[in-house]
């Protein structure tokens, strides 16, 4: 049962973990107004939330769930979930790095441009990923050049 919750809880999109709404740009309104700020805020504190909440069940888990098998396979199949988990925190670490990077260009107004080109990221790109820091255009290319040189 818990798997499941955290399977669903995991596939939310992430305006649904802020309890937010598709963002309706005004005609006119200029991009990256603070109204466009707090709303992208929201959607990173939530996330961040999320992510941490995550990381303090997993300790949890591993304790609780933590057995000494005396059959070796028991015991190597509970290592190797524990591994998949940790490896699972891991990445999230790393994820929360950027989230936290991310909210500080919103305190400084660096966030929602393309660090390479400089042009506007777009709303609907940011919705979907808002630790992007590259435009469509330019994260394609660098996508491109990382498959030709095989990184």
């Amino acid at each position: 049962m818990k798997q499941e919750q955290k399977l669903n809880t995991s596939s939310l999109s992430l305006l649904a973990i802020a309890g937010l709404e598709p963002y309706q740009e005004a005609k006119g309104e200029e991009y990256m107004n603070s109204k466009q700020l707090k709303h992208f805020k929201l959607i990173l504190e939530a996330w961040l939330s999320q992510l941490q909440g995550e990381m303090g069940k997993t300790v949890s888990h591993m304790q609780d769930e933590a057995a000494n098998f005396p059959d070796p396979a028991d015991r190597a199949t509970q290592e190797e979930e524990f591994s998949l988990e940790l490896r699972a925190r891991d990445r999230e670490r790393k994820l929360i790095k950027k989230i936290e990077k991310t909210l500080k260009k919103i305190e400084t107004d660096d966030f929602g441009f393309c660090e390479s080109c400089g042009v506007e990221i777009g709303i609907r790109r940011l919705e979907a990923r808002p630790t992007a820091d590259l435009c469509i255009d330019c994260k394609t290319l660098a996508e491109l050049r990382e498959k030709q040189m095989g990184i």
